[in-house]
């Protein structure tokens, strides 16, 4: 195959943008910088001086297109991963929802087929395991009949897919989370604190048997005001509390412009930094899909929310439903909402979670050796292309 050469190109790096170029060799990054220039016999990409950066990476993510990852098939794994890359995702979790122990099976029997297949977009590093061990109280707009505690029987059937489970997350405070997270640990599993009502010290406590994340920060957990019906003084903190607080935790906000406003995401910036802090979409089935009623989780029995005015809202529209749209969305939104500058914006969507998920060493960024995941997004932060191992995926061909 001939080396596939892009010229003329912006390069987002990690701290910097540089004029030049970036070929391309059996799928790796081979040459990047101001001296690249294209040979003969070479496919040569001109980008006209719009940005090339590093593909996205998406750890917590549903849905798309329709589909939903708990839909358990072939059609919605697929129809998901092409459909967000469109918005430059090359890299997802695929995140499941609270559902059922039947469900969850179909899921990662799924997951594990295509984890690090040719989807002809996003490529599958593994699961996301979220869901069903959430607090009751702060279990968002997932179904509700199926949430439950984390029970040893149970999990151990979904711990044989350690292969492709890649994070997990429970509530802290739940009876048989310590014994969860220990057994993911022993498997090489990495976890999640979220949907969840902890105190500061329940939080403590779940840093020291292995938790390192907590999932969308501001959203579905304890803080001081909601712990304060429940505690004499002193006034303490909750998950919120906590996930700033700690150094050793990472975090992850929904850069929608319509979770959280921008003074919150430039809080979250400003404490976790943009190599703790990632962006994520929480997108649910309605990405690219008209305004109306949708089910979040699987369709046969999943929640009914509703996608209206750019995100998901549950069906009296007085609460938030997770997302609709994608990462160049939340770059975006960073960007021009937050005013972080772009090298970090684009950090947050894809070395910082690659570094999460443990793929660091081999996407993330624009560095030779690594795989050739790209996107070409113009100067309004509008994607034009985008390539996962050096291929251009088939929306944009």
């Amino acid at each position: 195959m001939p080396d596939l050469v892009f010229v003329h190109a912006s390069l987002v790096l990690p701290n910097e943008v540089i004029e030049g170029g970036l070929r391309v060799r059996d799928g790796l990054i081979a040459e990047l910088g101001p001296a690249v220039k294209a040979n003969s016999g070479d496919t040569i990409i001109d980008v006209g001086g719009d940005y090339l950066m590093p593909g996205f990476v998406d750890l917590h993510i549903h849905g798309g297109a329709g589909h939903d990852f708990m839909d358990g098939t072939d059609e919605a794994f697929l129809g998901v991963c092409r459909a967000h890359a469109k918005h430059g995702t090359t890299s997802v979790l695929a995140t499941t929802t609270v559902a059922s122990h039947e469900q969850h099976l179909r899921f990662f029997e799924c997951c594990r087929r295509w984890k690090e297949k040719d989807t002809g977009g996003a490529r599958i590093l593994g699961a996301h395991f979220y869901g069903p061990y959430f607090a009751p109280e702060a279990k968002g707009c997932h179904p509700g009949g199926h949430v439950r505690p984390p029970n040893e029987t149970e999990f151990a059937d979904y711990l044989a897919f350690a292969d492709c489970l890649v994070r997990a997350t429970v509530a802290p405070e739940l009876e048989g989370a310590e014994a969860f997270v220990r057994a993911c640990r022993q498997r090489g599993i990495r976890c999640n604190a979220g949907h969840s009502y902890a105190t500061f010290d329940q939080m403590r406590a779940a840093i020291e048997w292995g938790v390192t994340h907590v999932d969308h920060l501001f959203c579905a957990m304890s803080d001081r005001a909601r712990l304060r019906q429940s505690q004499t003084y002193p006034m303490r903190g909750g998950v919120m509390e906590a996930t700033l607080y700690f150094d050793e935790l990472t975090t992850e906000i929904i850069a929608d412009g319509k979770h959280l406003s921008p003074e919150l995401l430039k809080l979250a910036y400003k404490v976790k930094g943009p190599d703790r802090l990632a962006l994520c979409t929480d997108a649910n089935r309605a990405l690219d899909m008209p305004d109306g009623p949708y089910i979040f989780g699987p369709k046969e029995d999943g929640e009914p929310i509703l996608k209206q005015d750019g995100v998901g809202l549950m069906p009296d529209a007085k609460s938030l439903a997770s997302g609709v749209v994608g990462l160049d969305h939340a770059v975006k939104t960073m960007v021009h909402q937050a005013g972080i500058p772009l090298v970090e914006a684009v950090r947050m969507a894809s070395l910082t979670p690659a570094r999460i998920a443990g793929w660091d060493d081999r996407i993330g960024s624009l560095e030779v050796g690594k795989l050739a995941d790209l996107v070409v997004m113009c100067r309004a932060y509008q994607v034009r292309r985008t390539y996962v191992g050096g291929a251009e995926v088939e929306a944009h061909r």
